[in-house]
């Protein structure tokens, strides 16, 4: 007997698709000649179609050799500190890896910090000469371990001291903290992540897992005929057909003029 699956409604379905949707339609921008700026405004769009707001200031990065966050990047919904700056434009090349993060709210997007003490981190490219034993040795083993590439405080096997020795690095900017946000209470917050390579005839998602979109219902729905067009491109260009090179002429029989003089 097959037991049937409730179906997710209301908010929660909302936030949900408006996520899943915001992702399939960035990864169907992520192709040579599209930029950065596309993506963001989709983004935004989408997530409006189901009253939801991206996750403000989150970042896609490039994928790089033993680098997570590359020259070229993805952002949705700037903050203000980002908006000065300015969020400058790229487009996406052939060949290239990103790593693709949405991050959909059905609040007002502006998650926060609370007391929650962060475990991950990620050496940044600094020196600096550090006072404590405890610091040193620390700082010592996550080089050799992880590089430059993020770790949990759970990978050693003294944690206690490796979350002492962690304190004045992150003091003295050496180690990059990756903060665990909030968002107000009772709000929901939806995210899909992936892996994609931009290829010559497709764009490929190589992580993640499937989504049964029959779980969830919802009121609310994709209304931009632009949108829903690129919902429904390929992610696949099909190959050219070469056009047949023209049939070699037959060797005409020989005349008197072309035979050979005695």
């Amino acid at each position: 007997m097959l037991l049937k699956t409730k179906k997710a409604t209301g908010r929660k379905a909302d936030v949900i698709l408006a996520a899943y949707n915001a992702a399939e339609a960035a990864l169907r921008h992520l192709k040579p000649g599209s930029s950065n700026y596309q993506i963001t405004e989709t983004i935004d769009k989408i997530a409006e179609s189901y009253k939801c707001k991206p996750v403000e200031g989150m970042l896609s990065y490039q994928l790089e050799k033993d680098t997570i966050d590359g020259k070229k990047h993805i952002i949705q919904n700037p903050n203000e500190m980002q908006k000065k700056e300015g969020c400058e434009k790229c487009e996406f090349a052939l060949h290239e890896v990103y790593a693709l993060d949405i991050l959909v709210s059905t609040g007002e997007g502006k998650c926060k910090e609370h007391e929650t003490r962060t475990t991950v981190y990620k050496k940044k490219d600094l020196i600096y000469q550090l006072k404590m034993k405890t610091s040193r040795a620390f700082l010592s083993e996550a080089e050799k371990r992880f590089g430059m590439m993020p770790f949990t405080l759970r990978n050693f096997d003294e944690e206690v001291k490796a979350r002492m020795g962690v304190i004045e690095c992150a003091k003295h900017d050496l180690m990059e903290p990756y903060p665990v946000y909030y968002e107000k209470e009772g709000e929901f917050v939806a995210e899909f992540k992936f892996t994609v390579l931009v290829m010559p005839n497709n764009t490929m998602k190589i992580t993640g897992i499937p989504v049964d979109l029959d779980c969830y219902q919802t009121e609310n729905s994709i209304t931009d005929e632009a949108i829903k067009s690129l919902m429904n491109l390929s992610l696949v260009t099909k190959k050219k057909k070469k056009t047949k090179s023209k049939a070699k002429k037959t060797d005409a029989p020989a005349t008197a003029a072309d035979a050979p003089k005695a």
